[in-house]
């Protein structure tokens, strides 16, 4: 009873999903797939990048929702998503998977034989191993705190030119990228499993 109201209340006002990610991540699709299968339409997006910030903001109700990456299937376990779990206090809503496709992005004129180092999320570069592996087995891998925040560090000038990113499709047109090759990722059907979490009631 008390979890129906929950969702009801909820639902008459504009509700703020906070995601473990920037704009143009792959938390952001998931929060809108996840708003979509409950019926939200009218919601913010809170960009707070780590798996802490999305949990710390649920138990402080900032947030009504909080989105972030668990596990994926070539990449493992997302381990700042379990420390953050064994930090804070959370109830999950659900678990879901989404589909991830990560490509290589350059700014405009840059080329494969151009790029120095690759810039990414842990997970990102682990779901793409045996590809960087093969093809950039001499260049650095330098891990970012988000696929989308290294994509827009690179497109407003804050990371060399030389440099590439394991991102999205979609921050590759957010950000006016070049893609250098599409989906780069190791596994055919790449898939990361998410969980949506809010605030246990009754906790203050």
């Amino acid at each position: 009873m008390c979890e129906k109201l929950y969702w009801k209340n909820n639902l008459m006002k504009k509700m703020k999903i906070g995601i473990q990610g920037g704009k143009g991540s792959f938390s952001e699709e998931a929060a809108k797939v996840f708003a979509k299968n409950h019926g939200i339409k009218d919601f913010d997006i809170v960009y707070l990048i780590s798996s802490k910030g999305v949990i710390g903001a649920v138990e402080s109700n900032e947030i009504g929702f909080g989105i972030f990456a668990m596990e994926n299937a070539q990449g493992g376990v997302v381990i700042e998503s379990v420390e953050a779990l064994a930090e804070y206090r959370c109830r999950i809503v659900e678990m879901f998977h989404i589909p991830v496709s990560q490509n290589l992005l350059a700014r405009h004129g840059v080329f494969m034989g151009d790029i120095t180092e690759i810039h990414s999320h842990q997970q990102a570069l682990r779901q793409c191993k045996d590809y960087l592996a093969k093809n950039f087995w001499t260049r650095p891998l330098i891990e970012a705190d988000d696929t989308a925040e290294a994509a827009r560090r690179l497109s407003e000038g804050k990371l060399p030119k030389s440099v590439a990113v394991v991102s999205s499709e979609y921050c590759a047109e957010l950000y006016d990228l070049n893609i250098i090759e599409k989906d780069i990722h190791d596994l055919k059907h790449n898939l990361t499993l998410f969980l949506a979490v809010k605030k246990i009631e009754g906790k203050k």
